[in-house]
């Protein structure tokens, strides 16, 4: 969720966005510049990239305005800021004008970190880091989602939507948003969940996966060719398998002695999935879940490598997988 910003807050300051996870810097964004024309309604908003700023552009887009009092500008790639522009920025960092709200976008990585290190030690800057939602706390992201629009999500609801839209944050705000409006004042049950995105691609990858890593041969088939017919991309199948194989290999490894939060941290996955690798993980030797990763990593190659026939990769994995659990 974004963090929420008074115009007092804003004008007069700068708004440094750090980290890796577009969505949320971009959300803040949307919400600093909701907050500076709620407070002004003819308030300007500029935007530059990084790599374009020179002191006299800066100068320009923060200068007063005839036509408004007010101004939000937002510079994106801040770690593309040319070196001759750096001491410029910072100095205006340190006393902005009064009736602008600067926001300042770095993407993450290490450019840029030096302008980054001088803008922390600033009194007007506030920084807001977007750093990634691990997989474990993605549930928990569509459970706070859905509270923003009044509703609350079942804690294996929420762990079933993650399952089948994927780790996309854009995704999950947009699912959660649907369910939360199509079903007012309802929970938002599994059951719910299932009648909306049951169908998912990537759920019905996980599904071919969870039958062929538990043996379940003609299961896993059949849920292959449904997928498949649904329009399933070949490598969100290899993906879903690759995903269980590690988390079965990482189970193995990480011993029997850590409680099931410590080890859906581990796997990186939420927590009741724990309870099905572990199910999964007593019927495979640690030499038949490595023959396993290898023969997932081989189809992958060879599908990514335009396969004649990705269906018979895909249906000769499953009959593997099978066939390696079958064998302990």
């Amino acid at each position: 969720m974004a963090r929420t910003l008074s115009a007092a807050q804003l004008l007069g300051h700068v708004v440094l966005l750090t980290g890796k996870e577009e969505f949320l810097s971009e959300r803040t964004v949307a919400s600093v510049r909701a907050a500076v024309r709620a407070h002004d309604d003819e308030a300007e908003l500029g935007e530059v990239e990084g790599g374009g700023l020179s002191l006299a552009t800066l100068g320009e887009m923060s200068a007063p305005s005839l036509f408004s009092s007010s101004r939000c500008v937002v510079v994106r790639k801040l770690e593309d800021l040319p070196d001759e522009s750096v001491d410029g920025l910072v100095g205006y960092c340190a006393a902005p004008a009064d009736d602008v709200a600067l926001v300042l976008v770095h993407s993450g990585g290490p450019r840029g970190s030096g302008v980054l290190t001088r803008l922390r030690k600033l009194e007007r800057v506030t920084e807001i880091k977007s750093e990634e939602v691990k997989a474990s706390a993605l549930p928990q992201f569509v459970t706070s989602e859905a509270a923003v629009h009044g509703a609350r999500i079942d804690a294996d609801a929420a762990s079933f939507l993650v399952q089948a839209v994927g780790h996309d944050l854009r995704s999950l705000a947009a699912a959660a948003d649907q369910l939360a409006h199509d079903f007012p004042g309802e929970p938002l049950t599994l059951d719910k969940v299932k009648r909306y995105f049951g169908g998912r691609a990537e759920a019905k990858s996980f599904a071919v996966a969870d039958a062929a890593f538990a043996g379940r041969r003609a299961a896993a088939l059949e849920e292959l060719r449904w997928a498949l017919d649904a329009g399933t991309a070949s490598v969100l199948v290899t993906s879903a398998m690759a995903g269980t194989a590690r988390s079965v290999a990482r189970l193995k490894g990480a011993g029997g002695g850590m409680r099931e939060a410590d080890l859906a941290r581990e796997l990186g996955v939420p927590p009741w999935k724990v309870r099905s690798v572990r199910d999964l993980a007593r019927s495979w030797s640690e030499d038949g879940i490595a023959a396993a990763v290898r023969a997932v990593a081989v189809a992958d190659a060879d599908i990514k490598g335009q396969a004649h026939d990705a269906s018979y990769t895909l249906e000769r994995l499953v009959l593997t997988v099978a066939g390696l659990r079958d064998s302990r």
